[in-house]
């Protein structure tokens, strides 16, 4: 499906990084822009690398990659948005960070723009009450990493007007990604399952049941996982997988949603997986970022 249009993007991490890679292989216009502004022009030379090898992998891909970064401009300011059809909020799970970037995109975008937030767990309906025009806000979470990982949800707020809903829908479906549609409450539908289950592992690890290994192997060869729970949590951060928890345990006041004590532990030392080259296992990768998930 053809559907060229002016995508921002606000958060140059993973998932950021990510969505970017996707719409600009798909033809999309972008404007990207981070909270740190020199740390975002050194990502953009790291981001061409990989854009250019994703295509080089990926020939059925019928784009010049010269001509995708050409369409591809990095701002300093929330003024770069006004043009935009769609933005995507992908920073970190925290409600105040998150509200303070809508307040700010809401100030500088007609009301025809479509603002969506990448968060795995958050209420859609309650960040819709930070712009001016709930109507025009819808959750859109992709899946990490995303230039692999095939689905999106598509998360409706209370507000969410069905020509949001439709634009969503022809946004997804133009980079080549499957949707579902979930309802708004806490962690989604693959979050609700997917992190709990996580922290059960953990919980495994925890009162000893096995080594990493061999719980990561369990789940992977018993159940046919293409990746072990722990190696997964690694992957998407634990620091995320412990935000996700806290919210689904305070969303639904259920004790069965209380985060593993070592997964807490883990977060506090600032042992977050593969961003810090630790987590259950070692990543010591030399001459390469360790946030860096596209190559």
């Amino acid at each position: 499906m053809s559907l060229k249009i002016s995508v921002g993007i606000v958060g140059f991490g993973i998932m950021g990084q990510g969505i970017a890679l996707v719409a600009a292989v798909s033809g999309c216009s972008l404007v990207i822009k981070s909270h740190d502004y020199k740390k975002l022009l050194d990502q953009r030379d790291i981001f061409s690398v990989a854009l250019k090898k994703h295509l080089k992998r990926n020939p059925e891909l019928e784009i010049d990659a010269e001509k995708a970064l050409e369409n591809i401009r990095f701002i300093d300011g929330y003024e770069g948005f006004s043009d935009c059809d769609l933005i995507i909020e992908a920073v970190n799970e925290d409600i105040q960070i998150k509200a303070e970037i809508f307040k700010s995109i809401s100030l500088v975008v007609p009301d025809t723009t479509v603002i969506a937030s990448n968060t795995s767990s958050l209420s859609i309906t309650k960040l819709s009450g930070f712009i001016a025009h709930p109507q025009n806000f819808i959750g859109i979470h992709f899946m990490n990493p995303v230039s692999t990982m095939p689905l999106v949800e598509i998360v409706r707020g209370f507000s969410t007007s069905d020509s949001t809903f439709e634009k969503s829908i022809a946004f997804v479906e133009s980079i080549s990604k499957k949707h579902i549609v979930a309802k708004d409450f806490p962690g989604f539908a693959l979050n609700r399952i997917l992190i709990p289950m996580i922290n059960e592992a953990i919980f495994a690890l925890y009162e000893g049941i096995g080594t990493a290994s061999d719980i990561d192997e369990a789940l992977k060869l018993g159940a046919n996982h293409p990746m072990g729970p722990l190696a997964l949590a690694d992957l998407i951060g634990l620091d995320t997988c412990l935000s996700i928890m806290k919210i689904l345990a305070s969303g639904f006041g259920d004790s069965k949603y209380r985060p593993c004590p070592l997964l807490v532990r883990y977060v506090e030392c600032g042992w977050l997986g593969r961003k810090t080259n630790k987590g259950f296992y070692d990543y010591k990768i030399v001459g390469r970022p360790a946030t860096w998930p596209l190559e």
